[in-house]
């Protein structure tokens, strides 16, 4: 979800499928702080009262005969204000910094340690990291961290030949040097003519992902949008060099005060059905209609519109809640057939970044209506009616048509003889194949014959790419043409479920069903809402052991991320003084995000690492180590919690351990080596008193619906989810990540909540 992008809540990739990123990632081995005695601070009861204050204070845990008496909103609230109250203190403050954009940062950052520090869910890996062969052309698409440009795909440089190691190392180079998008596209056809590499007009990849709705405005799983993304285009979109460039949207005004934005729209641009017939022209009211389309479907992207989580639309919230009965009083207007105005309620200094994203897709109300498809806006009873059931029930106006879908085997696109831009389009036809990893050496098969542009490689295929050599050649394929792909803004967590509610799969209870005793889910429930506990079980994983079984022992690091929001996300352009601990603290310009996380780690004595200043050659990183993952620390830490979870009579011993259920892709060895790496890591490092149960589901869609296809808290079928999903951002502010922590965060119901 790279990116989980609409709302970009991510599922767990296949190797396979991460075949676009094209950089290499440094890999630098931190120095991890020796064991150091956890914080002895007991977590503070907000559910229950408190003991009589004593000589050493008491552990109390959460009240849950009255928790349990709640009905699921309150519960919840009580639960997030117990395990994470903090963060969402300081999280706040940092939100209403709005003017002085270097302190907002380093009071985000302020706020991610203390996410991290409750232990609730703990960031694991991003997408790339791995070896790849790939025909590919690197730097062809945006590598922008956020948004869903990325899978607009139609200016990829496709060759019919592998890309050569020594070529592609090149070519990267070359797009380093080159100051624009075109001046680096013409160097690259140049090089590749030079190199005797010749262009496909035909892109073919493939990926694990499966779709469950055309309609991109009303979902927010990015393997949705993975397959829509490319059938509309945006306002504005990031080139292949990562600048925002006009798309629907010729140009734009932004006012002094930065709470009004008027753009003005590209006349002449055709919306057509699948057939490419002409249904109309893109104009202002398309943005307004997909406006009115994202709150009635305010649960998907909602949240990017309101005051609290997102860019705050004028008057959004008072419409969502009923307080409005006009929506012309929201902020989005069409003055005229090609002038949009937005209109915010206090300035927001993303909002541009976010027109890439699909809450920002623009909807043809006339089509719209008639798939059946109503506004509550207009005083309809809201129903999607047929719009988005499969792709003949979408408008397009974007680079590609889709011309076949087969469920779960294979999607085929080709140009849009409509499109605002064909000279841009230098892949005219697209196919993406569904592959759910049961061949483990599938996908590198098919690259190997010609079938599929370009994939990772597995473990197992690593071997393979190590022993195989191609025709007329005397060197292997890993040697003529492995790269490391580059890391992207996604980050995979491995997930703490404080408040479970259920034991097997919500749509079908006889899938995914738990072993554990109803004595065993009382106690697995107060372990896993004391802190220690949950600081123990994610310094006892050793995530380079479970990442290596997906890209081999030689890149375990490469694509570990140790932070929620990536340390080089953001950095700091003047001086920045704020508070840490009652202390003035300094940070100087050019301070990532990821050190501004380190020190309040450090000030709280908190043994984690998640940025390494010598890292990536000297400008330092969160990423390619593994800054968690320590036994010494994992075993003070248990020990911390099994003092306190005596004090509430659960005794944790490996006579008596806690049972941590996990869901278990059996269907697949990617999975299935995962799981066991958890499981061992877990166990091994914890001394049997934690001991983890392998939940098994035997396809991938029921084992999706045990983790990520859940619509609230109470549809989590697991205890842990190591690495299974995550997210990826929506704008370049790490709000994007944060908010979806807060309270009715997106990301709370894979922790239980809400």
């Amino acid at each position: 979800m790279k990116k989980c992008k609409v709302q970009k809540l991510l599922a767990s990739l296949l190797v396979a499928s991460m075949v676009l990123s094209l950089t290499a990632c440094g890999n630098s081995e931190p120095t991890v702080e020796t064991a150091t005695e956890p914080n002895e601070e007991a977590n503070e009861a907000e559910v229950s009262e408190p003991a009589e204050e004593a000589e050493e204070t008491a552990y109390v845990g959460p009240d849950w005969e009255a928790l349990d008496a709640m009905d699921y909103d309150e519960k919840s609230d009580a639960l997030y204000d117990y395990n994470l109250g903090e963060f969402n203190e300081y999280y706040q403050v940092a939100k209403e910094e709005v003017t002085d954009l270097d302190k907002r940062m380093a009071l985000m950052g302020v706020a991610e340690a203390k996410l991290l520090e409750s232990g609730v869910f703990q960031p694991v890996q991003s997408n790339g990291g791995g070896y790849a062969i790939s025909r590919v052309v690197p730097r062809t698409g945006t590598t922008t961290l956020w948004g869903l440009d990325e899978y607009k795909w139609y200016t990829y440089l496709v060759a019919n030949e592998l890309l050569r190691s020594e070529d592609r190392t090149e070519l990267v180079s070359m797009w380093g040097e080159a100051e624009t998008a075109d001046e680096w596209f013409a160097n690259a056809k140049a090089f590749l003519e030079e190199k005797g590499y010749t262009l496909n007009d035909t892109y073919n990849f493939e990926t694990s992902y499966q779709l469950v709705t055309w309609d991109v405005i009303a979902t927010s799983m990015t393997s949705d949008s993975y397959f829509i993304s490319s059938t509309y285009s945006g306002l504005l979109e990031y080139d292949a060099k990562n600048q925002q460039q006009p798309a629907l949207a010729e140009s734009y005004e932004v006012s002094d005060d930065g709470l009004t934005y008027t753009f003005h729209i590209r006349p002449g641009v055709k919306w057509v059905d699948q057939q490419g017939r002409e249904i109309g022209e893109v104009t202002a009211d398309d943005w307004v209609a997909s406006m009115q389309h994202v709150a009635d479907n305010d649960g998907e992207l909602g949240y990017l519109m309101t005051s609290t989580d997102g860019c705050g639309i004028k008057n959004y919230d008072a419409w969502v809640n009923g307080e409005l009965s006009d929506f012309s009083e929201v902020g989005v207007e069409a003055v005229d057939d090609h002038t949009l105005v937005y209109t915010l309620e206090a300035p927001f200094p993303a909002f541009l970044s976010m027109m890439g994203y699909g809450c920002f897709a623009p909807l043809n109300r006339s089509f719209y209506k008639s798939q059946g498809g109503t506004f509550s806006a207009e005083g309809d009873e809201y129903t999607p009616g047929n719009y988005g059931t499969d792709p003949s029930h979408i408008a397009y106006c974007g680079a590609y048509l889709v011309t076949n879908y087969t469920e779960n085997n294979v999607t085929s696109y080709t140009a849009n003889p409509a499109f605002w831009n064909p000279d841009a389009i230098n892949t005219p036809n697209m196919n993406i194949y569904y592959n759910d990893g049961s061949d483990a050496l599938r996908a590198y098969n098919d690259v190997k014959d010609g079938i599929s542009a370009g994939t990772g490689l597995s473990s197992s295929a690593l071997v393979q790419a190590q022993q195989d050599i191609p025709d007329g050649e005397t060197e292997t394929y890993f040697d003529l043409y492995h790269y490391v792909s580059s890391t992207d803004g996604s980050t995979f967590c491995g997930w703490v479920n404080i408040n479970r509610a259920t034991w097997t799969n919500y749509d079908d209870t006889s899938v995914g069903v738990s072993a554990q005793t109803d004595e065993d889910k009382l106690r697995t429930r107060e372990a896993l809402s004391n802190k220690n506990f949950r600081l123990a079980m994610a310094m006892a994983f050793d995530r380079g052991a479970f990442n290596a079984t997906s890209v081999g022992e030689d890149l375990k690091y490469t694509s570990l991320r140790n932070a929620y929001v990536p340390g080089t996300f953001q950095a700091i352009e003047n001086d920045t003084t704020i508070e840490i601990n009652g202390e003035s603290v300094t940070f100087p310009a050019g301070t990532y995000f990821g050190e501004v996380v380190q020190a309040q780690l450090d000030a709280d004595g908190i043994p984690l690492t998640v940025w390494d200043p010598s890292a990536d050659d000297g400008v330092g990183s969160g990423d390619g180590f593994d800054g968690w993952y320590n036994p010494d620390n994992a075993v003070a830490f248990l020990n911390t919690a099994i003092d306190e979870l005596a004090q509430v009579g659960v005794e944790v011993s490996a006579e008596n351990p806690i049972y941590i259920d996990i869901p278990w892709g059996a269907f697949a060895e990617y999975y299935s080596n995962r799981a066991n790496a958890y499981k061992q890591s877990i166990e091994n490092t914890l001394g049997g008193k934690v001991i983890v149960n392998l939940v098994q589901f035997d396809d991938q869609t029921a084992y999706t619906y045990s983790y990520y296809r859940i619509s609230n808290g109470s549809e989590a079928n697991f205890d842990a989810a190591p690495g299974t999903s995550g997210w990826g951002p929506d704008y370049g502010d790490a709000q994007t990540y944060l908010d979806t922590i807060q309270p009715y965060g997106y990301m709370c119901k894979n922790i239980g909540l809400y």
